[in-house]
């Protein structure tokens, strides 16, 4: 009699129910490659914009002229590694400026798309090495996103790269370059010729939602935060406030919508993996909007252009599918083509240019290696850095995201390669406990004619709050170095502040100064009636211009 084993039928329904969870987790860490493009396209963007906005104040934050010279940089961060530091002056930091926008560049138009990003990341986290003292969450974010996107086949779609592989299938060409190969990567869970799910599409899509997550358990140990009155009175603080934040810090009602709507949406934020399609979309959406709205109403810099760019992966297949049908029904798909057909033959004139480029010395005897005995090394060490690493740095911000609120620890070895790439998950952006309070610098120089004149803001010496306290600041980042320099444990950096503004005012003004003596100022009102609960300055340090270089005693 024939008949089947119990076990044989335990095994079979547990290897479908494999399956089904195997399928299920491949839709939803699926990426379409047209978002991945359109991924590579906003992260190269968001980097030349970062470097543009940096190099307003390149000299005064990279340089030996500035507020970290190297001397202090190498004292007091030990081990520190960056391109940026290995040359003082200013030329040389805009050289190495330039290296990493041409890198951007290159990331944009999908040219030479993994080698772009891997120079695109490290010479960011040189950047950041230079000087940690002007970092926020956006530069982390930005940093972890670049970080995932070396394992992402970035170069797909809408890129140089594509039409090169486009070019070598049409002229018979068995291979391309694995420097430029647009879907090297992981084995796929689950992947078709529109979209890719692997362990790397899995962690740019974690990444976005650590940070969500983090920032809500942040969150909701705050009263103000779960009261929904913490924006309320965050818009008082009005060096973050600008455009529409100017308008909004009066309508509190309005503000206390936007808070219960913002904490809601952190704890509705595992929805965006879970679901799938429109309703993903739709959520994603939601976030975008929030985000956008930050933009236009308190001064953080890029980072929530950066977040914006980090959701694209979100939108599905059917979105960008529906995208394209938009297109064909507005009549757009005519200038679409002939907008796409420009892109490709400057593709291709910047492909023929490359061909006709002499290859390194040994390309050849690197290729022959490749197809011999090399080629089993090179193809375990693409499982290790496209594989296995990926899957260890996921596990690797899942633990320092539950660390940073208290839910686990992190080995020493494992926190140690997390800051070795600044990987370490935080995200307290207004958490636990939102700013309320304005605050300002005044740096009192006295010159050598007796006068006295704020050498920061070159004005008359004030300690009123300013009409506008954000108008006080040079740019954001000023505003966040200016914060840290206050910060307890950051004393000498307030000589090295003083050390700058004496040297930057004596270079550009006829009388000179003699001592600055930094203040920071605040003011705290109570956003419902209007009234001061307090205000007053507090001094940071009096510094000599002709003294030591560190004067804290």
């Amino acid at each position: 009699m024939n008949g089947t084993r119990p076990d044989d039928t335990a095994r079979s329904r547990v290897a479908a129910l494999l399956d089904r969870l195997s399928t299920a987790l491949a839709a939803r860490v699926a990426v379409d490659r047209r978002a991945l493009a359109a991924f590579r396209i906003g992260l190269g963007a968001v980097l030349l914009a970062d470097l543009a906005a940096r190099s307003r104040s390149l000299t005064a934050f990279y340089t030996d002229a500035g507020v970290l010279p190297r001397r202090a940089l190498f004292a007091d961060y030990v081990g520190t590694l960056s391109v940026h530091a290995l040359v003082g002056e200013p030329w040389a930091v805009a050289l190495v400026f330039a290296v990493a926008g041409a890198a951007a560049l290159a990331l944009c138009v999908g040219y030479r798309t993994r080698l772009a990003t891997a120079v695109s990341w490290l010479l960011l986290l040189s950047l950041h090495a230079r000087n940690p003292m002007v970092l926020n969450a956006g530069d982390d974010l930005l940093l972890a996103l670049l970080f995932w996107s070396l394992v992402l086949p970035l170069g797909a779609r809408w890129s140089v790269d594509a039409v090169r592989r486009a070019d070598a299938r049409d002229g018979g060409a068995e291979g391309t370059d694995p420097a430029t190969e647009g879907d090297a990567g992981a084995p796929a869970l689950s992947a078709t010729e529109t979209a890719v799910a692997n362990v790397a599409t899995m962690a740019v899509l974690a990444q976005v939602l650590v940070m969500y997550l983090t920032n809500a358990v942040h969150k909701f140990e705050s009263e103000l935060w779960m009261s929904g009155e913490a924006v309320v009175y965050v818009m008082q603080a009005d060096q973050f406030s600008y455009l529409l934040g100017n308008y909004l810090a009066d309508f509190s009602l309005l503000l206390r919508a936007f808070t219960v709507l913002w904490v809601a949406l952190l704890f509705a934020s595992p929805l965006l993996l879970l679901l799938t399609g429109v309703p993903r979309a739709a959520l994603a959406s939601l976030f975008v909007g929030m985000h956008l709205g930050m933009a236009v109403t308190i001064r953080v810099g890029l980072f929530p252009i950066i977040v914006v760019v980090g959701f694209l992966p979100f939108f599905q297949t059917p979105i960008w599918d529906a995208v394209e049908r938009v297109v064909d029904r507005l009549n757009w798909a005519g200038g679409v083509s002939r907008w796409r057909d420009r892109c490709v033959s400057v593709a291709r004139r910047l492909n023929a240019v490359d061909a006709a480029l002499p290859r390194p010395i040994g390309a050849e005897r690197l290729t022959a290696l490749r197809s011999g005995g090399l080629g089993g090394g090179l193809a375990r060490g693409r499982v290790l850095f496209t594989t296995v690493l990926p899957y260890a740095f996921l596990v690797l911000i899942l633990l320092s995201s539950a660390a940073s609120v208290g839910y686990a620890e992190v080995p020493d070895p494992a926190e140690d390669a997390l800051d070795t790439v600044e990987m370490s998950q935080s995200w307290q952006m207004f958490a636990p406990d939102p700013i309320h309070t304005t605050r300002w610098v005044v740096a009192v120089g006295a010159l050598e004619d007796g006068t006295e004149r704020d050498v920061y803001r070159d004005a008359a010496v004030s300690f009123d709050r300013p009409e506008r306290a954000e108008t006080t600041y040079r740019t954001s980042r000023w505003r966040k170095y200016l914060k840290n320099v206050d910060g307890a444990d950051n004393e000498n950096h307030r000589s090295y502040l003083a050390n700058y503004l004496c040297g930057d005012w004596n270079r550009t003004h006829e009388t000179n100064v003699e001592t600055v003596t930094i203040y920071r100022a605040y003011e705290r009102t109570n956003p419902y009636n209007g009234t001061v609960e307090a205000a007053n300055e507090y001094e940071l340090i009096e510094y000599d211009c002709s003294g030591a270089f560190i004067q804290n005693e």
